[in-house]
């Protein structure tokens, strides 16, 4: 049996709203995409990483450093989707939809996913998550929780706390799992992405992963150690950029 190529494509659009221009945000002397660009390369399971964007300064930021880069039309409504055209025109068995802002992203959380898919012959989307460490995190809405069935399969994805605990007065003890904005795909699934009406719950919670669930897809979940830390506001950039020098000191 042939090793399935497997290739990575960060999906880097230069309009956020909260954070304009933030694939080219300076992160302790690099731009974020190339520090996400360079994490997804050290994954042991990836045969290509490719930069999907809609700007052409992404583009000529990702070649600077060597990199491979793909302008997309810039009318997509999710990074799924931008991933998706890309992957219409380049071969590859695997792809995977790595987050352009995680720079701390861990490579062995990539291989993870992919694995997760691989050993499900019937899978057609996997992605990864981890234990809530911090307490606060179960009550925030911008730290969405998932909860799996008994093989491992995601129930649903919510920014609500999932499980709720309702009788507060027994000791229970509650799992709550943090999902991580990873996601592995096989490539005919992928394609068929685009194609997928919207529904109801994906546009309440905006969270894109719930248009696989409402069109009756499972995805499989891989439970990880590693948290992320991602940059969404200006004042992450100092969070992440003292993160690093903490990893570099270590190592």
């Amino acid at each position: 049996m042939t090793t399935p190529q497997v290739v990575v494509v960060i999906p880097a659009r230069y309009g956020a709203v909260r954070l304009p221009g933030k694939p080219l945000v300076a992160l302790a002397g690099k731009p974020m995409i190339q520090r996400v660009w360079e994490r997804a390369k050290m994954a042991q399971r990836v045969t290509r990483v490719i930069v999907a964007t809609d700007d052409q300064r992404i583009v000529q930021a990702v070649e600077g450093f060597g990199g491979e880069a793909r302008m997309t039309r810039p009318e997509h409504r999710s990074g799924t989707e931008r991933i998706a055209e890309v992957a219409a025109h380049t071969e590859g068995e695997v792809f995977v939809n790595v987050q352009g802002d995680e720079p701390l992203l861990n490579p062995a959380a990539v291989d993870a996913a992919v694995a997760a898919l691989l050993e499900e012959p019937a899978a057609a989307v996997a992605t990864v998550a981890t234990p809530v460490k911090t307490p606060a995190d179960i009550m925030d809405p911008n730290v969405v929780k998932t909860v799996l069935d008994f093989d491992g399969n995601a129930l649903y994805f919510s920014r609500a706390p999932i499980p709720w605990v309702r009788d507060e007065q027994q000791r229970v003890h509650a799992r709550h799992l943090k999902h991580l904005g990873l996601y592995v795909f096989q490539r005919d699934a992928l394609l068929e992405f685009p194609t997928l009406p919207q529904g109801e719950l994906e546009r309440v919670e905006q969270l894109e992963q719930l248009r696989w669930m409402e069109n009756g897809w499972k995805i499989r979940v891989a439970e990880i150690p590693y948290d992320s830390v991602s940059v969404d506001v200006p004042e992450d950039v100092a969070r992440v950029e003292a993160l690093l020098a903490a990893e570099s000191r270590a190592s």
